[in-house]
């Protein structure tokens, strides 16, 4: 008999749409939740359209890759909730569900009965999470939210590129997936608390939040001396060497974390001399003076491979890597061997390749038995049968969107 998932028994409707909001439902399915997506008829979430790349198969029929990243483990259901039948039929399900997530613009579901006062009276054991750009308050509250907008006002442009080039976003919408992170966190912190108190609550938090929360060490430098971070491309602000280098074949990261290693490394590179002068004996020096040995580290890091030096650094204890693209790192046999690509089942394409929830429990593994479904796919089933076969534990009494990358 297969274990029991973590989740087992959470029901969670699912009304958000692009990255954000499905980030955070897509974790709760890899986790045992039933979830199930509400998406718009003929259309359904706006990432189906996002391509290419697709995933095709036989007879025409495809998936944007865009999609299935984020989709994994649901059920799909197309209402019209702009329909009054529809949002009766979606509040119906709420009646029965432990969560709900949306991301629609602030106050839009109020109109159709879906906002978190209407639901928690029918429901006051819901736990409903809202996922803004801006927050429910506040001046920005009713502009929409984009990630390359939100990295851009948050912040984390500021500090990304290189140092004497333009501000950069990062390569992917991290605000959008941290924000599914921290989101998902909120969802299970308040059904903890409702197996005490027995009463959902409302969970809310926004691309923005988490963006300013995010830059971490950044917006700590910041408060200790007022000053505003700057951009050091592949370094670190403050720890020397901490950055990627040239070698004679490909780029290394190396991450020189004490004072120790530091020495170490000199030995490596035959520079002696560097880990015996004064100047850069402690981290702190070696920041101050970071435009001086960074080329002279450089230099030496020409004479050899790549292969050869992480071999080197590795045997002598300081963490370094390659500079991988996507492709190296699905040939890696690490990555090989922790199993991390995925074959997900999916109904029109046979399968679709993806990648493994990479939250491992031992006594309760996540869900891999679901991939990404087709639009609408479960929807005469659970027209039918409201939430379906799927029981509880005994113990168990038209808008636009607005978090987008």
């Amino acid at each position: 008999m297969a274990p029991a998932r973590a989740l087992e028994g959470v029901r969670v409707l699912d009304l958000s749409r692009v990255l954000a909001g499905p980030w955070a439902t897509q974790l709760l399915a890899d986790l045992g939740a039933d979830v199930i997506k509400i998406e718009r008829p003929g259309t359904g979430d706006d990432t189906r359209g996002w391509g290419p790349p697709w995933f095709s198969g036989e007879e025409g029929s495809r998936e944007a890759a865009y999609f299935t990243c984020a989709n994994r483990g649901k059920r799909s259901l197309a209402v019209d909730i702009s329909d009054a039948e529809g949002a009766a039929f979606v509040a119906s399900l709420a009646e029965e569900a432990d969560v709900l997530v949306e991301n629609f613009k602030v106050g839009a579901l109020a109109r159709y009965g879906l906002d978190y006062a209407a639901l928690s009276a029918r429901n006051p054991r819901l736990v409903y999470c809202s996922i803004s750009g801006f927050g429910q308050d506040g001046p920005y509250a009713s502009l929409p939210g984009y990630d390359f907008i939100i990295q851009a006002m948050g912040g984390l442009m500021s500090v990304t590129g290189e140092r004497d080039g333009p501000p950069m976003k990062a390569g992917v919408a991290l605000t959008d997936i941290l924000t599914g992170l921290y989101a998902c966190n909120g969802i299970l912190a308040a059904l903890h608390q409702r197996s005490s108190t027995g009463r959902g609550q409302w969970v809310e938090t926004s691309l923005l939040d988490v963006q300013v929360a995010a830059l971490a060490n950044q917006v700590a430098a910041y408060l200790a001396q007022g000053l505003d971070p700057q951009r050091h491309g592949n370094a670190h602000p403050s720890i020397v060497p901490y950055q990627a280098f040239e070698t004679s074949t490909r780029t290394i990261a190396l991450a020189v974390g004490n004072d120790t290693q530091f020495r170490q490394l000199c030995a490596l590179l035959g520079r002696e001399d560097l880990g015996r002068d004064p100047a850069y004996a402690t981290n702190a020096g070696r920041v101050a003076g970071r435009d001086t040995l960074i080329p002279t580290l450089q230099a030496e890091f020409l004479n050899r491979t790549a292969d050869e030096w992480i071999e080197a650094l590795r045997a002598a204890g300081i963490p370094a890597g390659p500079v991988n693209t996507v492709g190296d790192v699905f040939a890696d046999p690490h990555v090989q061997a922790r199993e991390i690509r995925k074959e997900m089942p999916h109904a029109a394409l046979g399968s679709v390749p993806g990648v493994a929830c990479p939250v491992r429990l031992s006594d309760s593994p996540p869900r891999d038995d679901l991939g990404p479904p087709v639009l609408d796919e479960h929807g005469a089933t659970i027209r039918a049968l409201g939430w379906g076969a799927r029981s509880r534990p005994a113990s168990e009494s038209e808008e636009s969107v607005q978090a987008q990358p």
